[in-house]
Formats: structure tokens, C-alpha cells, sequence
């Protein structure tokens, strides 16, 4: 990447090239001294553990540490590959989203040392909480004074504005009032009044995000996640989300990562509708190479809680990576809750207001957002997914392990990296006292564990965590020696009934698996003319298949298909 490159990006979010930014950020490259990382983008062997920094404790150690001992006495090392430590800063809210100070570990979690440590038997992923800082940043307070260089690095709104066009993401107000060495000022806090959003209209500021950027793959990133990104560039009158200006900032770090520590992946977080959210592809070469596949979670819950896989199927066949340099991070839960706005013009309404019935009975909870007629729609399903997929009170653990298993052997099947939260493969029950307790609804998803608790919950052989534990490693041991699992094989979507069946064919050069699914409660059969591909064994099931035979699957299986003669 050349001077004259930074600065065409520089110019599409300037409309003039800021020549003190232009030169800084070509004496980051260079200071980099980077060369490139070994290994290829991506293989079949990366699985991602979504997890907080302090979500084991132990006495004595820091919970990092914590981590890192239970993670390797229980041989997860050998499952998976890269771990995603959510925000390791020090904040003040948001369970990390708030952030005070973007260089520093939070002495609560550990220091940088514990997580080098991790980083020697795991791959690491970090938050860039590119949107907003915590009120207790440094940089906010320099803010309030009036100081420079901070007097212009948020966004001082003036209140009579019409901003009804600008999109929410939750039903709080969208600007907040301080006072400052300069009189009150209204700043723009997208998410909340302890977050405040940065100004990218500032080229000091964003040096400082690009600086941060690379500190952190230098720090042992190989994957930055882009937190809330789609908000970052604010313009009266405008819908103030996915703004040309922000992808030609999405352009602008991928460009420096490329060319400062080169084999660091971006991975856009945008919790949109589906259309909008693959729009962060760019060209297929320019922005993220991974963007979160959110429609997946609610649509696996829709076809299940419906008996309809239409949908699921229908969407899968529209998915296609625009080059071999991108490709899909599917998950089916995360430390937020299952966003419902990927839903928006895949499912009728009525099928939304099902899944939130569904939900509040299974005692989750349900946040919502305010709409630009000042009413209010779902915004985000808060419960574990294993709750989501069926009701505890009334089912017994085998059944329900083995229907939220279907889930995920159909997420880690599909072409992509895939995602799995801390909770779900511990099988971790909804926390409703924390979300009680703290008033925030995230919180019945993000329980933190003592070590001693977590392996009392797994001692029991026959009780639900555990069977959810061996279930998963199997899955996640048996994905691993798959090529035909490779992110970017070739996928194809089968057409079967969407009356609870689902199938698709991975191939990579050297293997084809065919994916059948039943996410019904009824008994079907597939026939073998409804496979492009002759296929003899259950992965899965580990069971040779009779030629030529209807393949049967019982309620809930999944069946991953090979041929071995």
C-alpha cells in the first residue's frame, strides 16, 4: 500500500486528503516492520471460542490465567483454535463496551503478560469498540476541558437538529448533555450516556482508532472484530448508518493492516438486516474478509419453533461469498442476545412475534428499540440458545441436548468460520437472577463462572451441561478433519421439503460431505436421488449406510455423509 492509496481513501472520507494524517499513517506502516503471518488466511481447523477475559475465576490467579489452565487441563486446545477475549479494557459499563482505556488490560482480568500466555497455545481475536469510549476516558475528559488535542474528538450535537432519520439501535436518547470548560455541549451517545461516540470527522481521532488497530495486531490479534462499525459516521439528515464514509473507513484499516502487520483479519460486527450487513464485503478485497452471519441464529430458531425450513433454506441459497479472500463468521449465540433485525424481509411478522412468545416462555427476555414513529419493535432475544431451542421445565436432558446439538452441528457444517460461545458448549442455563440483579437483560447470557461451579456442573454424566459438553467436543473434534469444511469450499443447497428438512453439499477437492438435517419432531427419509452425490457413512453416527436406500433421520439428527467405498 502506497502514500498515493491512503490517500484516495483518505479523500473519500475527507473529500480532501488531511496531509498530517496521510503522513502519519505511512510512518505507522513503515515503524510496523512487520512481515507477513505463516499460516493461510483460514482453514477447516478454525473454530473460534467466544468468551470474556474474566469468565472463569480461581482462586490465587488472575482469571486469565484461570482460563488458560481450565481451557488446557480439559484438552480444549485440541478443539479449538482461536479464543475471542469481548473486551479485556478497563470500563465502567456494558460489560466491557464502555471502554476507559484502549492500551490497557483491566487488572481485574489480568495484564498483557496473561495474554501473551493464552496466545501460546491459541489464536486470539480482539474488540476494536471502534464507536464510542467510556465518559471516564481520558480522551472524553480532555473533551470536557476544552483541551487540545481532545476539543474536537466528539461529536457536539446541537439539539434543534431533525435527526428522526437516524437509525436506533435501543430506545434511549440519542444525545446527552454535558458540561464542559465551554458551556453545555449535547454529545451523540448512540448506545448510552456512558458511551460516547468518537468523531471520525476528526483526523486526529482517527489516527489514534488506526494506531490502537495495529497496536492490537502487534499485540498477537490475528482476527480484530469491528464492534459496532455500521454507526461510526454521523451526518444531520441521514440515517447516520453504513454512511459511504464509514465503509471508506473499514477500507482504510483493512489497507493499513495489510500493509502494517499483513494476515490480520477484519470482522465487521453489523446487526442488520442481511442485505446490509454482507455490504461490509466491499469488493471482495477492500473491506472485512469476515462479516457475522446474523441471520443464522434466529432463522435456526424460526425453523425449528415453526416446523418450516423454507426460509433457512431458501436463504442459504443466496449466500455467496464474493471472493476467495472473504467468507461468512457463523455463530448461533454470543454474549449479546440473538438479534431479530436480520429477520427483517425474510419472515412475516407474525413468525417474529411466535419467536418472542417462544422466548418469554422459555424465560428469556426481550429488548427493544425505538422506531422512527416513536413506537417500538424486538430488537434482540435475551436467552442462552440452549433455552431458546427448547423449554428445560418440560423436556428431558437427552431430548434437549440432542435438538440443540442439531443447531450446531448445522452452524459448524456450513461455509464459514465458525463461532461458539463460552455458554454454549457448557451448556449453560438462562442466569435470571444476574439479569434481575443488574436490570440488564444481556446479563441472563454472560454468567461468570468459579472454576469449582462450572466443573460441578460438568461432573454430572447424565445431567444436561455435560451431555451438552461431549456432544460438542465430538462435533468440534470429528469438523476438524474435514477439508470439505475448509471456510471457502463450495457449498450447495439441496432441495428438499422445507417441512423440517435441510441439506447441502461442502466440497473441497479432496472431500464431499452431504449435510441432512431434520429439525422436525417427526420421523422423515430422504431418497437417494435427492443427492447429487453417492454417499456410504454417518460421520455422525458413525454407521455405514446401505447403498441406494432411503436415507432416514430420526427427529432432530443431523447426519453428516461421506463415501468411503
Amino acid at each position: 500500500m502506497t502514500c498515493g492509496q491512503f490517500d484516495s481513501i483518505l479523500a473519500d472520507i475527507y473529500g480532501s486528503v488531511p496531509t498530517e494524517l496521510s503522513e502519519a499513517l505511512q510512518l505507522l506502516v513503515e515503524s510496523a516492520n512487520a512481515k507477513p503471518r505463516d499460516e493461510s488466511l483460514w482453514d477447516q481447523n478454525d473454530v473460534v471460542c467466544i468468551t470474556y477475559a474474566d469468565q472463569i475465576r480461581q482462586p490465587g490467579l488472575h482469571p486469565l490465567e484461570a482460563f488458560r489452565r481450565f481451557f488446557l487441563d480439559w484438552e480444549l486446545d485440541q478443539k479449538l483454535r482461536c479464543i475471542h477475549l469481548l473486551p479485556f479494557c478497563p470500563y465502567t459499563s456494558d460489560d466491557g463496551f464502555s471502554v476507559v482505556d484502549y492500551l490497557a488490560v483491566d487488572p481485574e482480568s489480568g495484564d498483557w503478560d496473561d495474554i501473551a500466555r493464552l496466545g501460546q497455545h491459541f489464536d486470539l481475536m480482539f474488540d476494536l469498540v471502534a464507536n464510542h469510549t467510556s465518559v471516564s476516558h481520558r480522551w472524553f475528559q480532555g473533551f470536557l476541558a476544552d483541551e487540545e488535542p481532545f476539543r474536537n474528538a466528539y461529536i457536539d450535537q446541537d439539539p434543534t437538529a431533525d435527526l428522526s432519520a437516524v437509525v436506533r439501535p435501543r430506545s434511549l436518547p440519542l444525545l446527552t448533555p454535558f458540561e464542559t470548560a465551554s458551556g453545555t455541549k449535547h454529545v451523540w451517545t448512540t448506545f448510552s450516556a456512558d458511551q460516547v461516540d468518537l468523531n471520525y470527522g476528526d483526523p486526529a481521532t482517527l489516527l489514534r482508532m488506526i494506531e490502537t488497530l495495529v497496536l492490537y495486531a502487534q499485540r498477537g490479534a490475528r482476527i480484530i472484530r469491528l464492534d459496532a462499525i455500521a454507526f461510526l459516521w454521523k451526518k444531520v439528515g441521514t440515517s447516520c448508518i453504513h454512511l459511504p464514509q464509514t465503509h471508506a473507513i473499514v477500507r482504510l484499516m483493512r489497507a493499513v493492516l495489510d500493509a502494517a502487520v499483513p494476515g490480520t483479519i477484519v470482522l465487521t460486527e453489523t446487526n442488520v438486516p442481511h442485505k446490509e450487513n454482507i455490504s461490509y464485503f466491499g469488493d471482495g478485497t477492500d473491506e472485512a474478509h469476515m462479516v457475522y452471519q446474523f441471520s443464522l441464529p434466529p432463522l435456526l430458531l424460526d425453523a425449528i419453533h415453526s416446523g418450516d425450513t423454507t426460509v433457512l433454506r431458501d436463504w442459504m441459497k443466496s449466500l455467496r461469498p464474493p471472493t476467495n479472500q472473504t467468507t461468512f463468521f457463523n455463530f448461533t449465540a454470543s454474549h449479546d442476545g440473538v438479534g431479530v433485525r436480520p429477520l427483517e424481509g425474510l419472515v412475516p411478522r407474525e413468525r417474529l412475534d411466535h419467536l418472542v412468545d417462544v422466548v418469554r416462555r422459555h424465560g428469556g427476555r426481550v429488548n427493544m428499540r425505538s422506531q422512527s414513529d416513536g413506537t417500538e419493535s424486538p430488537y434482540e432475544l435475551n436467552i442462552t440458545y440452549l433455552d431458546a431451542v427448547a423449554d428445560r421445565s418440560t423436556i428431558e436432558p437427552a431430548e434437549h441436548s440432542r435438538r440443540f446439538l442439531a443447531t450446531q452441528a448445522i452452524m459448524l457444517s456450513m461455509q464459514g468460520v465458525p463461532a461458539v460461545y463460552f455458554h454454549s458448549l457448557f451448556g449453560s442455563p438462562n442466569d435470571v437472577a444476574a439479569a434481575d440483579e443488574s436490570g440488564q437483560n444481556r446479563r441472563i447470557n454472560r454468567h461468570k463462572y468459579e472454576r469449582d461451579e462450572l466443573e460441578n456442573a460438568l461432573a454430572d454424566a447424565a445431567g444436561l451441561q455435560r451431555r451438552v459438553f461431549d456432544g460438542y467436543c465430538r462435533l468440534l473434534e470429528l469438523r476438524r478433519q474435514q477439508t470439505a469444511f475448509h471456510p471457502i469450499a463450495a457449498q450447495q443447497v439441496l432441495d428438499l421439503p422445507g417441512d423440517g428438512l435441510l441439506g447441502f453439499v461442502r466440497e473441497a477437492s479432496d472431500q464431499r460431505i452431504v449435510v441432512l438435517a431434520n429439525l422436525s419432531d417427526s420421523a422423515r427419509e430422504v431418497s437417494c436421488d435427492q443427492i447429487p452425490i453417492a454417499t456410504d457413512y454417518d460421520l455422525l453416527a458413525d454407521q455405514s449406510l446401505a447403498s441406494g436406500d432411503a436415507i432416514s433421520l430420526r427427529p432432530f439428527q443431523v447426519r453428516w455423509l461421506v463415501a468411503v467405498s
